[in-house]
């Protein structure tokens, strides 16, 4: 059996134990009323934590196969970035998730426009939360992205081996795993002070365009998919 759950096992849902799998209503609804999944079909279930098995789906949802414990990532890959307007947070964390991110962080910074205040920051983070497992299942990740709620950078900036995506000389490599991507204006001057910074190329890229690129090159570097070599 494959380490990691593949698409031959039906839908991937989360469950809180493996060893009494139990669906949540809403998971039970998507899978019953959206992906029209009858009694004794195939699923995959996890739970959240580097572990899945198959199961089948019915009133209970029954174990059919021994746990997989899949390895943890040898180094874990986080992306922040600077809370744009409108939906796009949403759309940013989906696509990390996707990509196997290990942690999300929220940020604000001196240029940004958008500004949530302590409920408004809670709900978001919550509504983030749901749409990160949503994407896990979707992708048939066998872990959940730890999402930070939203801080200011000079705070986040304290936690050591961070990097800021910025027009420079520095590649991107897995020296620096944490890779924060700044507003649609650019970080301020002072926010670069004394902090690493890599190149995401010579485009002036969207913050979600960013976001995506750093989590991909960090994802294909670690699972060592990436070629710099030339014919």
């Amino acid at each position: 059996m494959s380490s990691l759950p593949d698409g031959t096992n039906g839908p991937h849902a989360f469950v809180n134990n493996l060893e009494e799998p139990e669906l949540s209503d809403e998971d039970r609804h998507h899978l019953q009323r959206v992906l029209r999944l009858k009694p004794s079909d195939p699923l995959t279930i996890s739970d959240g934590a580097n572990r899945w098995r198959p199961a089948i789906f019915g009133t209970t949802i029954e174990a059919t196969g021994e746990i997989v414990k899949v390895p943890p990532p040898t180094v874990p890959i986080t992306i922040g970035f600077v809370v744009p307007k409108g939906d796009r947070p949403a759309w940013i964390v989906q696509k990390l998730t996707e990509l196997g991110v290990d942690e999300i962080h929220l940020l604000s910074s001196l240029r940004s426009v958008v500004k949530w205040d302590p409920p408004k920051a809670e709900q978001q983070h919550q509504r983030l939360g749901r749409i990160a497992r949503e994407a896990a299942m979707q992708s048939r990740q066998v872990r959940l992205p730890k999402i930070k709620p939203i801080n200011e950078l000079k705070q986040a900036t304290l936690e050591p081996g961070i990097c800021l995506a910025h027009r420079s000389e520095e590649r991107v490599t897995l020296k620096h795993p944490c890779i924060y991507i700044g507003p649609e204006g650019g970080w301020d001057p002072t926010e670069l002070d004394g902090l690493p910074t890599v190149s995401l190329g010579p485009s002036v890229l969207r913050a979600e365009t960013a976001a995506v690129a750093a989590a991909s090159a960090l994802s294909l570097l670690r699972q060592d998919l990436l070629d710099n070599h030339s014919p």
